[in-house]
């Protein structure tokens, strides 16, 4: 559809209990964009992100993919239409190889029963070239893998069942300075190869090189967006600031 962005969520609301996760929220990707979705702990970021890949029904409001309404009944319903997710440890199988990893829940088949495991591991090391990414084997279990490794599975992974939007969550959370440098690079990588990716993170200035936009969440509200050419780092870590002191000074912390 003309005009149409990727992604449109409006109006998103949830509630677990007596928490109130996200009230109202408005949020878009374009494509060919990179989005950092920003905020402190409680902001409600891994509830939002969790609602689009199909983890979590919203309460309240609509999702749009490519100008058409979905709804997600599964993670499995976001991937069919092109939405990964891409998290710092809960994706990968420390006791099984690269090649059965890269494939999980999606492996291909010979004859209908049988897993066609010469075909995993040829194409699990083609994709991960792709991205500058050598394997010594295939069969090698994930558990002796660095995180900047690890992450770059999962990266193969979403190119590999053509993603059109890779969703990130704390990327370069607990990885070593070198390890960031890589993911980083694939992460921009993604964009050069035409996806749209949204990164949840609390280094501003990680997000901040890779994003060309940026949302901010507060205690469940949408609180600024901006195109990076409007702010700075200082600029998004001042207006993350104010809300969190605004909702101390309102006493509205303890429903989040």
């Amino acid at each position: 559809m003309k005009g149409e962005k990727l992604l449109r969520m409006a109006n998103i609301s949830k509630r677990f209990g007596r928490v109130q996760a996200l009230k109202g929220v408005d949020f878009e990707a374009d494509y060919n964009e990179i989005v950092g979705l920003l905020g402190d702990n409680g902001a409600g970021k891994s509830t939002l992100i969790k609602i689009l890949t199909g983890v979590f029904p919203p309460d309240t409001g609509e999702i749009y993919f490519e100008g058409t309404k979905v709804t997600f009944r599964s993670p499995r319903d976001a991937q069919r239409l092109g939405i990964e997710a891409v998290y710092q440890e809960a994706t990968l199988v420390n006791v099984m190889g690269i090649a059965r990893n890269f494939f999980l829940g999606r492996e291909p088949t010979r004859w209908g029963f049988l897993l066609d495991k010469r075909r995993m591991n040829r194409e699990c090391i083609e994709i991960l070239s792709r991205i500058g990414v050598k394997i010594k084997s295939p069969r090698r279990e994930v558990s002796l893998l660095s995180g900047g490794e690890r992450q770059s599975i999962c990266i193969g992974r979403a190119l590999y069942f053509q993603a059109k939007l890779v969703v990130f969550d704390e990327p370069t959370a607990a990885l070593s300075v070198k390890e960031t440098e890589y993911v980083l690079r694939y992460i921009r990588s993604l964009k050069e190869k035409g996806l749209s990716v949204v990164v949840i993170t609390h280094n501003i200035y990680h997000v901040y090189d890779l994003a060309d936009r940026f949302v901010i969440l507060d205690h469940g509200n949408k609180i600024g967006e901006f195109v990076k050419e409007e702010v700075s780092p200082q600029d998004i870590i001042d207006v993350i600031r104010a809300g969190s002191a605004a909702v101390i000074r309102g006493g509205g912390g303890g429903d989040t």
